[in-house]
């Protein structure tokens, strides 16, 4: 979204973001507005007094007065039940995107849970048609009968490269593969970062981005990468991973520029999130996928699937097994399938999506 957000306002247009306060420092950090929704996410789960109802009436007011004079609007993730309301409250476009395609309908595959399309439905039923409806009611909009196909819309926007996350043939559903959604991080490495990868060889960086509690450890890091004789970059992320002691081979940093990173180490072992497995595509790395939820498990498969990395097993990663799934990525015929991965990712579908946006506008 920021991707977008960003090329939106280097064509001449605004944007504003509405987003977790977990997000703040960074969309304003690029001098966009921002509106918060939600709580931070840093905190995990969190019960809202008034449940799913309260949380689609919070949704509403506060979408209703973001978007006043806005053109168009973007909503993703599961969380965004207001936004094709507040769009049709003042007559403009919506889109919806999604980051994987198995969070879209299809019956060439099955959703996220494994479960079936129909119980899918009725969890979002379930879940949100009676705090969703009560809120458009109170606009003057009539009730929908069904949840997810109200916030998915007829021809949802899929923001994954098509290479590493494939739409499948599928006539029955009208998506639009635009291509991962990415910005141009020119942000320097932090001088410590830069001193650090100077002094050697490429090292193995680990990290789990969002994951609040993450299944692999700084110390099982930091010695599965010493067992085959390399350094390590620890990406402390919200789990705040560190090994037990400062280490010459060791260095823990927070948030950077990965793809800057990426292209300097010599294996990415992470939490398959979209963003990140896509970073580390794209920047040409192999990578080890340590799942965790939602649609990590999807992307660690389509690595292991294009032979430019693995996903651990479901058992809690060691320092012995995560050392045996880098040295089988770190091969050779591995390595260049990661680079000739990274030459067939597409680049453009930031402007894909923008050029769909706007011209709905």
């Amino acid at each position: 979204m920021l991707a977008v957000a960003l090329y939106l306002r280097a064509q001449g247009h605004a944007a504003r973001l509405c987003a977790p306060p977990t997000f703040e420092d960074l969309v304003t950090g690029f001098g966009l507005q921002f509106v918060p929704v939600g709580h931070d996410l840093r905190q995990g789960p969190r019960y809202v007094p008034g449940g799913a109802a309260a949380t689609a009436a919070a949704q509403f007011a506060t979408l209703r007065e973001a978007a006043r004079d806005c053109d168009a609007i973007v909503g993703c993730a599961a969380m965004q039940i207001a936004a094709h309301s507040i769009a049709e409250f003042y007559g403009i476009p919506y889109h919806y995107a999604a980051y994987v395609p198995v969070a879209l309908p299809s019956s060439r595959h099955s959703p996220l849970d494994q479960g079936t399309w129909e119980a899918d439905a009725q969890r979002w039923n379930a879940t949100w048609l009676t705090g969703l409806n009560a809120a458009r009611v109170a606009l003057g909009l009539r009730p929908v009968a069904d949840v997810r196909s109200h916030v998915f819309t007829n021809r949802p926007l899929l923001a994954a490269d098509p290479t590493l996350a494939p739409w499948p043939t599928d006539p029955e559903n009208d998506v639009l593969q635009t291509g991962a959604w990415l910005w141009r991080d020119s942000r320097p490495l932090p001088n410590e970062l830069e001193t650090f990868l100077d002094a050697g060889p490429p090292p193995i960086c680990f990290g789990f981005g969002s994951m609040t509690a993450s299944r692999a450890s700084g110390p099982v890091t930091v010695a599965a990468a010493r067992a085959l004789g390399f350094r390590a970059i620890v990406l402390s992320g919200w789990a705040d991973l560190a090994p037990p002691q400062a280490s010459p081979d060791c260095l823990v940093v927070g948030e950077v520029n990965q793809q800057s990173l990426f292209r300097r180490v010599a294996a990415v072992v992470h939490h398959g999130g979209a963003g990140t497995t896509t970073a580390a595509a794209v920047a040409g790395a192999v990578q080890v996928v340590v799942p965790h939820e939602y649609d990590q498990p999807y992307f660690g498969k389509r690595v292991s699937d294009l032979g430019v990395g693995t996903m651990h097993s479901a058992d809690e990663p060691t320092a012995a097994s995560l050392a045996a799934a880098l040295d089988a990525v770190l091969a050779p015929d591995a390595v260049a399938r990661a680079r000739s991965l990274a030459v067939a990712m597409r680049t453009d579908g930031t402007a894909v999506a923008a050029r769909e946006i706007v011209g709905a506008g």
